[in-house]
């Protein structure tokens, strides 16, 4: 009986503690989401997006700390979603969200591409769906793994991103927005062709 008390409270042990290595990455992740610690976990083209995304967003918001708030909560879930991946956190339904996630993800990067590409084919609707679904997928993804904090950062990105008013002035005609959606689907068709989303 004893010596079944230790084996349990050894593999409760074990189990704490890879519990609270995994909060403190998440934790110390979180805290550092600054551009020079995204240069770390994240490739130069993505590092590029980010950028065209920060200053669309300034410019559109006429806001730098939203801007920046947008772009650190973005960064701040991706490492976070980075995290639990590595460190194999997900069960077996949710990797197939994953997947899921990665798929609708890589959809809305060619649908974005090809609005810029072919004229008079943009539909800010069909975008903010294939936005709204990512964050939909995307909370069902880390329900069980991050905390309410995190679920409002994803809100936050996406309501900023799949806002209807928002997309038309990103693909209109107008400068700096062309300037910047020219960038920015440089920088997601260079991911395309590299399968990095």
């Amino acid at each position: 009986m004893e010596l079944e008390h230790e084996v349990g409270k050894e593999t409760m042990d074990v189990f704490n503690t890879r519990s609270l290595a995994m909060q403190a990455q998440k934790k110390l992740l979180g805290k550092m989401a600054n551009k020079s610690m995204a240069n770390i976990f994240i490739d130069d083209t993505s590092s590029d997006v980010l950028d065209e995304l920060y200053q669309v967003t300034k410019e559109y918001t006429k806001n730098k700390k939203e801007a920046q708030k947008v772009i650190k909560n973005l960064i701040k879930v991706v490492i976070k979603l980075g995290v639990l991946y590595r460190n194999n956190q997900f069960s077996a339904e949710e990797l197939v969200l994953v997947d899921r996630f990665r798929k609708k993800v890589h959809q809305l990067a060619m649908t974005a591409v090809s609005f810029h590409q072919i004229d008079f084919t943009f539909d800010r609707r069909v975008l903010a769906g294939i936005l709204n679904e990512c964050r939909d997928l995307l909370h069902q993804t880390i329900n069980r793994h991050l905390t309410a904090k995190s679920h409002g950062r994803v809100n936050h990105i996406f309501n900023h991103f799949a806002d209807c008013e928002f997309l038309a002035a990103l693909y209109g005609p107008l400068e700096p927005y062309r300037a910047h959606v020219q960038k920015l689907c440089a920088g997601l068709n260079k991911m395309l062709e590299e399968g990095n989303i």
